[in-house]
């Protein structure tokens, strides 16, 4: 099981799942009101926002919770002023972590990744520490049912992505930053929307993680992704079948 994205959860955590609903519709509202801020209230002319929003109904969100979102970001309701900040660190086992937040408090969110760093195994570093072993990718997100992975493969690769992963959860499409938009609007229109579509980072290679360090990194993950800041956690680890199934059982 290869390193954590906003695509895939691989924690299996168990329980709390009101929890972790409310703390999902945190961040989905936050992404919605700042991308309605920072662009056209229109998805048909805001990518961002349109993302947002495919986002927010893959996670079953309300459709008034998200109209008001739009409203309050389109319409001034909201005069929180939002930054995008990055964070790089270490987490157990040398596993080099990347984590991507939207913060109204630079200073209380930069404390709170750094004490979360500190407390469970790993080492919060300066900005560009890590991130020279990720790359940064566009990433999209398609449900199985809308293609088979042959129909996936040549389509994302005539619309210029540089690799196609299909799997029970899906179909998960990368292709170059510079290239996103063009791969998004034409897998869209011949597939609709997908689940997820952003930009994000992806390991140039991977660590394998031990069973000792396997269980405080999930942990430390765990941690930071409660932050109602953080919005998207990187890393590059890799870890056996056989170990997951040991912090599973």
């Amino acid at each position: 099981m290869a390193g954590h994205s906003q695509f895939k959860n691989i924690m299996h955590r168990k329980g709390a799942q009101d929890a972790r609903r409310a703390k999902a519709f945190t961040k989905l509202i936050r992404e919605l009101t700042v991308s309605a801020k920072s662009g056209l209230p229109d998805p048909g002319a805001n990518p961002r926002l349109r993302a947002a929003i495919q986002a927010a109904r893959a996670a079953n969100m309300p459709k008034d919770t998200i109209e008001r979102a739009i409203k309050r970001g389109a319409g001034g309701g909201d005069d929180t002023n939002y930054e995008e900040v990055r964070y790089e660190g270490y987490g157990p086992g040398g596993v080099a972590i990347i984590v991507e937040a939207l913060t109204d408090n630079r200073n209380r969110t930069a404390s709170e990744v750094r004490t979360a760093f500190s407390k469970l195994g790993g080492t919060m570093g300066e900005t560009n520490s890590v991130s020279f072993m990720f790359e940064r990718v566009g990433r999209l997100l398609f449900p199985a049912s809308v293609a088979g992975a042959d129909d996936m493969f040549d389509a994302a690769l005539d619309a210029g992505a540089t690799n196609v992963e299909s799997h029970q959860g899906g179909h998960e499409v990368v292709c170059a930053p510079d290239d996103f938009s063009a791969v998004r609007d034409a897998l869209e229109k011949r597939f609709g929307a997908p689940e997820q579509a952003k930009l994000g980072w992806q390991p140039k290679t991977t660590v394998p993680v031990q069973e000792s360090d396997a269980e405080p990194l999930f942990k430390l993950i765990e941690s930071i992704e409660d932050n109602d800041d953080v919005q998207s956690i990187f890393a590059n680890y890799e870890v056996s079948d056989a170990v997951l199934a040991k912090l599973t059982a």
